[in-house]
């Protein structure tokens, strides 16, 4: 008698509504993981293996007592986020605030609620940004993506004896709905030395790996994917 197949892996996605949220579920999909996709949007995704859970990610509290009710990924992908930019002397802080909330604070509820009932081995990716080193005109959502490097390698320091992996995934301009918003107008995105702009399914590439055995060795750690921005 043959023995019964192992249950699939099961991660928890945030922002799976568009963009990089999107394709990674996507890509995890067709990888053979259980999706369970956290979105304020409602369900977007028509896969047997995904689920969608709808809520605001920038209600933490809201968050928090949802999250305590569901069981614990095998890997934990936070990759929601929104941009808001303004210079010195238009800066709105409520902005910078909001933004907080969905990038570091959603972020922080999730692993905190999830992480001591995960898996040893387990993982985690966050989804940061190349502009978490600076840029003009985007300080407050700089600041945000910077806190969620300062997150993952504090968090790895804590895991890497449970063999829990923590890293943050930064790419350069991509091509999805955020980089087309109007509120981007003033700052428009520069177009990579490669000539065009980095795919969302090239983001999620790396994050599977990441997700991989084969990636148990990486652990807090910032991977820039910038066609060639950064050079």
């Amino acid at each position: 008698m043959s023995e019964p197949s192992a249950a699939p892996r099961r991660a928890i996605v945030s922002g799976t509504s568009s963009g990089i949220g999107r394709a990674i579920a996507e890509r995890l999909l067709r990888d053979g993981w259980s999706v369970i996709g956290l979105d304020r949007a409602e369900r977007s995704m028509d896969h047997p293996m995904f689920e969608a859970e709808t809520i605001d990610l920038s209600d933490v509290d809201a968050l928090r007592r949802r999250v305590q009710t569901m069981s614990a990924p095998d890997a934990l992908v936070h990759a929601a986020g929104h941009m808001r930019i303004g210079r010195l002397g238009g800066i709105d802080v409520a902005d910078g605030l909001a933004m907080w909330e969905t990038h570091v604070g959603a972020a922080t509820v999730l692993a905190d609620a999830f992480v001591p009932r995960m898996r040893d081995g387990g993982r985690i990716v966050l989804i940061g940004s190349r502009t978490a080193s600076g840029a003009a005109g985007r300080s407050q959502y700089a600041a945000v993506k910077a806190a969620l490097v300062g997150l993952a390698r504090s968090w790895a320091i804590e895991l890497a004896p449970r063999g829990i992996t923590v890293n943050v995934v930064a790419p350069a301009a991509t091509d999805t709905p955020l980089l087309h918003d109007p509120q981007r107008a003033g700052s428009a995105p520069k177009t990579p030395p490669i000539g065009r702009f980095v795919k969302p399914e090239e983001v999620a590439a790396l994050t599977a790996f990441l997700l991989s055995p084969e990636a148990a060795a990486i652990t807090g750690q910032q991977i820039v994917i910038c066609g060639g921005s950064s050079l």
